[in-house]
């Protein structure tokens, strides 16, 4: 399958958030605009954060938010956010964060797959530190190996 499509809308560059829950409803609030869920799926990700801590901080500099396929999701997608200043979100190693995706898959067999490859992908430690200085959605998508 591979990541889901990355439209503009899902691309939201050099943002400000003041907290971790801001950040992420910035990435939820991209997937929302996108057409790929709606505004619960955001509040399911920040409420597994609540639940579960910082686990979705899963390198230096990156978290990567989602939550578990349901009604919320309308279709595969996927936001990319940079932050302007970097954010805690309490990992006691990864922190700050200055880049959030958002994923949002509608079954649980591609989920799986989708966290694959974001793994296989930031397994370039490069990586997250080119998003946080991209300057376009294009440039995103070239660095993700997505399309539109």
């Amino acid at each position: 399958m591979g990541l889901p499509p990355l439209s503009d809308d899902a691309v939201v560059l050099g943002a400000s958030a003041p907290s971790w829950r801001d950040a992420l409803r910035l990435a939820g609030g991209a997937l929302v605009s996108s057409g790929a869920a709606t505004d619960a799926y955001t509040d399911a990700m920040i409420a597994m954060v609540d639940e579960h801590g910082p686990y979705i901080v899963i390198s230096p500099g990156l978290a990567f938010a989602h939550a578990r396929p349901g009604s919320a999701v309308l279709r595969d997608g996927l936001s990319v956010v940079t932050l302007a200043s970097p954010v805690a979100f309490g990992h006691p190693h990864n922190d700050p964060v200055s880049v959030v995706l958002g994923l949002a898959v509608a079954e649980v067999g591609t989920h799986l797959e989708s966290i694959g490859e974001i793994a296989n992908l930031f397994n370039d430690a490069s990586v997250t530190s080119r998003l946080a200085a991209a300057s376009s959605a294009a440039e995103v998508r070239t660095i993700m190996g997505v399309s539109t």
